[in-house]
Parts: structure tokens; sequence; C-alpha cells
């Protein structure tokens, strides 16, 4: 990971999502790169290489086709190799049982996807100022579900 510039993820089957994720990203002033994936299997194939640059933080989509984000979820989580990236669910659904879910199989936040630009802006600004170091050591159930 470099520490010059945050290294951000981004798996999502929405092209639409993809685009705007981005052009909001290139407003918030911070040093970053961003990395985006159309699926799990993208994500997953790019992690496994042997001379992959590891995020800081991966946005994962929850429903996307072939490998879930949930299932993706569980595959970064159960190698040590990604114990140290923060994982951000970042999907349209507000299902308790999807919160639960992602929440006991090791996502950092969950964040519901808002419907207007400058709710996404705020909520990805605060979601990258976080001292991620601090958040999970500090994981909670009130901490976890980002709810505007």
């Amino acid at each position: 990971m470099s520490p010059s510039s945050m290294q951000i993820f981004l798996a999502d089957d929405d092209q639409d999502d993809r685009l705007l994720f981005e052009e909001v990203l290139n407003e918030i002033n911070i040093s970053k790169e961003l990395t985006m994936f159309k699926n799990a299997i993208e994500l997953m194939d790019y992690l496994n290489a042997e001379d992959a640059v590891l995020p800081h933080i991966i946005f994962l989509d929850l429903n996307m086709p072939f490998i879930s984000g949930a299932e993706a979820l569980k595959e970064i989580r159960n190698n040590p190799k990604f114990r140290d990236i923060s994982v951000a669910i970042y999907s349209t659904s507000s299902l308790e049982k999807d919160i639960e879910e992602t929440f006991i199989n090791g996502a950092n936040i969950y964040i519901t996807k808002p419907n207007d630009y400058g709710t996404l802006k705020k909520i990805i600004k605060n979601v990258l100022n976080i001292n991620w170091h601090y958040h999970t050591s500090g994981l909670n159930r009130e901490t976890f579900f980002y709810n505007v």
C-alpha cells in the first residue's frame, strides 16, 4: 500500500454507479487512486494476483452477478493477506438481513447508496476521512450502518 495516496477500489456491476462514484471521488480533496471493477470476479482475480497493489479500502456492491458482494466479502476476510483492507459495503439494499450478514462477515461499514449527489459526496468524504485503524478496533453495530 502506498503511503502517499489512498488506494481505493470499487466493485460495482452498474456502470452509472461506477461513473457517479468516480465523479464524486474526483471532487474530494485527498490524494487517492481509484481502481474500478465491473464485478466481484474481476476484483478477486486482481486481489489474488501475485503482484497486486492492495487497496486501503474496497467499496463493495452486494448485488452483483456471478459472485455476490457478500461472497466476495467472505473470501476477502478468509484470506490473511487481506486482513488490513477495510471493506465498505456500498449497496442499494437496506434490508436488515444484508446489514447483519455483512457485519457478521467482517465488513467495516455498511452504506446504503443515497439518491442524490450531494449526500453521496458527503458520505464518501466522511468514510474516507475515518481513521480506519480506530474504526476497526471500535467496531460496533451503531458505527457499522452509515445512515443519513
